[in-house]
């Protein structure tokens, strides 16, 4: 197992890590979080113009056609902003939600538009339970003439308050199947509220009797909507596992940087111990992310089996971004605490990420499943 970059990775690395320094400095992000928006903002088209956003899109359908590493390197930069917006949400686990379940059709008319930031999508699958299993989605798609008409709300749902469409996840009236949908964010009967305090424009989208057509069924049918959002959530949690990654790296760094130059006692902090002690567990939550993310990466590109790499990566990086924004905090003391310095803006990614598309608990148990134990 090679888990080094190629060299046209390094680039892309480097590539992303300019473009993230020049069009999302500090003071774009608090502003950005301050205001909610975070498309389409001026750097949000900026980094549409880049074609970034169709990196795991195939190349016949408007896409860059790269590969697992490619995206985990594009997303790893990105997650060292954060850079809000709905690329995760849009370009990855939408896209490969559509690649999965859309019929050839609907991947023709949708994937080009996702590549290229003119339309953006966001799933609607959690309620209020806010569970990642199929028994907990309650909202109902009851036929209606040629179409449906769907009842039902769904909660914490991320970029949903900036979002041109919605994948929703219902359930047929006689409960027999669940499958996808997808909903114009502002089609008659939707209603959006964003929910304050987090990252992500996260929102509980509300769904009453709003009219679709049977063209918008993803794949036509609800019988296999389930099956096909389960494959695409597991080719997407390793690109999220690698925005942790890049969170994690970048609060790292703001750490060894504030241990060098805050002078205490005449000394920089970072000769103390217990200082020392906060900034290797920092590197030992980093070092855990990593390495399990690029190893699920790899799988999925060399197409292996890779269903127990996917659930360990995610319940460690999810645990790593969180600690190592912990760690960070109590290096910094009370100056990490003020929105300004800009360590706040990982804090509450890392804690809203730690939920999204399962928490750790979740994937240690399917873990445990995966290695039949």
């Amino acid at each position: 197992m090679d888990l080094a970059l190629t060299e046209e990775q390094e680039m892309l690395k480097a590539a992303v890590r300019r473009f993230v320094d020049t069009e999302y400095p500090k003071e774009v992000l608090l502003d950005l979080a301050a205001t909610g928006q975070t498309a389409p903002s001026e750097p949000w088209q900026k980094l549409a113009a880049t074609g970034w956003l169709g990196i795991i899109i195939p190349a016949e359908y408007g896409g860059e056609g790269g590969s697992y590493t490619d995206a985990g390197v594009l997303f790893e930069e990105l997650g060292r902003g954060p850079v809000p917006g709905p690329h995760l949400s849009s370009a990855a686990l939408g896209a490969l939600t559509i690649l999965e379940a859309g019929t050839e059709e609907q991947k023709r008319a949708l994937l080009p538009d996702l590549a290229a930031g003119r339309r953006t999508v966001a799933l609607a699958i959690t309620e209020a339970d806010y569970q990642w299993d199929e028994d907990d989605v309650q909202a109902v798609a009851a036929a209606d003439g040629a179409g449906y008409r769907i009842s039902g709300s769904k909660v914490y749902v991320y970029d949903a308050a900036a979002t041109t469409d919605l994948i929703c996840a219902v359930r047929t009236e006689n409960r027999q199947h669940v499958g996808l949908a997808m909903v114009p964010a502002d089609a008659p009967g939707v209603s959006i509220r964003r929910l304050e305090g987090f990252a992500w424009n996260l929102a509980e989208v509300r769904l009453d009797g709003v009219q679709i057509e049977q063209s918008a069924v993803l794949g036509g049918s609800f019988a296999s909507g389930w099956a096909a959002l389960q494959r695409a959530v597991a080719s997407a949690i390793p690109l999220l596992c690698a925005y942790q990654v890049g969170g994690s790296q970048r609060v790292y760094e703001m750490s060894v940087d504030y241990s060098r130059t805050r002078i205490q006692f005449g000394t920089p902090i970072g000769r103390f111990q217990r200082v020392q002690d906060h900034i290797i567990n920092l590197v030992n939550e980093l070092d855990a992310a990593r390495w399990t993310t690029y190893e699920a990466l790899w799988k999925l590109d060399s197409a292996r089996a890779a269903a127990d790499s996917i659930h360990l990566a995610k319940a460690v990086s999810s645990v790593a971004y969180y600690n190592a924004c912990n760690h960070a905090h109590e290096v910094h003391a009370g100056v990490g605490s003020t929105t300004e310095y800009g360590l706040t803006l990982h804090t509450t990614a890392s804690r809203t990420l730690y939920q999204f598309l399962g928490d750790p608990k979740f994937h240690r148990r399917r873990l445990a499943d995966a290695l039949d134990l």
